[in-house]
């Protein structure tokens, strides 16, 4: 059986009413390749007295992958990007020695009514590239490979797959698809080197004839293809890579290898030298 182990997600509170399904990291497993931060929203409803803006906050050592379903969400950052993220576009912005950002409703949405849903990823940068100066990566829906086989259509987020690219640039080696299936369609995974992992946002899948619930994360067994069976049409996600090369230690959104550079980071970002957001006066203090 390809399944090695199921990761059940946490609820996780990030204020403002804003709960989110959180499965990596896990006590299970740390991280999928590296991936070492899952988290599922939504989908949720979004009114004009929603609380669910994030304050301007501070990264080391990692970079977060934002990846919309439905909604729109405003990026800024202390590099001067401002970005706009709407579904299938992917976001990746690579905090290395340290970045500041806020993720808010867009203006023109303030007085309206919608769906946010979505997932935001955290990859743990190589040990040797923790320090490297921070930068960005938009991609837009348009511009993102898709392979479409009998009922599938699988977009290549990340990585390579189906002898399609993605034009994200990693500093390892990295999957991370986006698959929509069609009612009574089946898709195979090839055997692959990479650890990976399925996760399916709303409807159930079945893999080699297991049926995985969904919000629950399953871990596969590498060097073996893996069927994905679909009754009732569905999305998942595929994701993973090569492994860690390390462990890392996690306090609040600080990723290291070394746990005297989160304590740094705690100093940097009390004392606010970590940088600011232009146009942004709040921030969310250390907790």
């Amino acid at each position: 059986m390809p399944i090695l182990d199921l990761l059940t997600p946490r609820a996780h509170d990030l204020g403002g009413g804003m709960v989110v399904k959180r499965v990596l990291p896990s006590a299970k497993k740390q991280a999928v390749g590296p991936f070492i931060f899952f988290d599922h929203f939504g989908p949720v409803q979004v009114t004009p007295q929603s609380q669910h803006d994030v304050r301007p906050h501070p990264h080391i050592g990692l970079a977060t992958v934002t990846y919309l379903f439905d909604g729109a969400m405003m990026h800024r950052d202390s590099m001067g990007v401002t970005q706009r993220i709407e579904p299938g576009a992917l976001n990746w912005m690579t905090a290395g020695r340290g970045v500041v950002h806020s993720e808010r409703r867009p203006e023109d949405l303030r007085e309206t009514s919608y769906i946010n849903h979505g997932l935001q990823l955290w990859v743990a940068l190589p040990t040797a590239d923790e320090e490297i100066e921070p930068s960005f990566q938009h991609i837009p829906a348009a511009d993102i490979p898709q392979w479409q086989g009998d009922g599938i259509t699988a977009r290549i987020l990340v990585g390579t797959a189906f002898g399609l690219q993605s034009p994200v640039q990693t500093l390892q080696e990295m999957l991370y698809l986006d698959v929509q299936a069609e009612a009574n369609s089946s898709f195979t995974l090839p055997a692959s080197d990479l650890e990976l992992a399925l996760y399916s946002p709303e409807q159930i899948i079945i893999v080699d004839g297991v049926a995985l619930e969904p919000g629950v994360m399953a871990l596969l067994q590498p060097q073996v293809a893996t069927t994905i069976s679909i009754v009732q049409s569905a999305r998942f996600v595929v994701l993973g890579g090569s492994k860690l090369d390390g462990h890392r230690h996690i306090w609040w959104n600080f990723v290291s290898s070394r746990k005297e550079r989160i304590e740094q980071a705690k100093l940097a970002w009390a004392a606010q030298e970590m940088g600011t957001v232009p146009g942004e006066q709040e921030w969310i203090p250390l907790p």
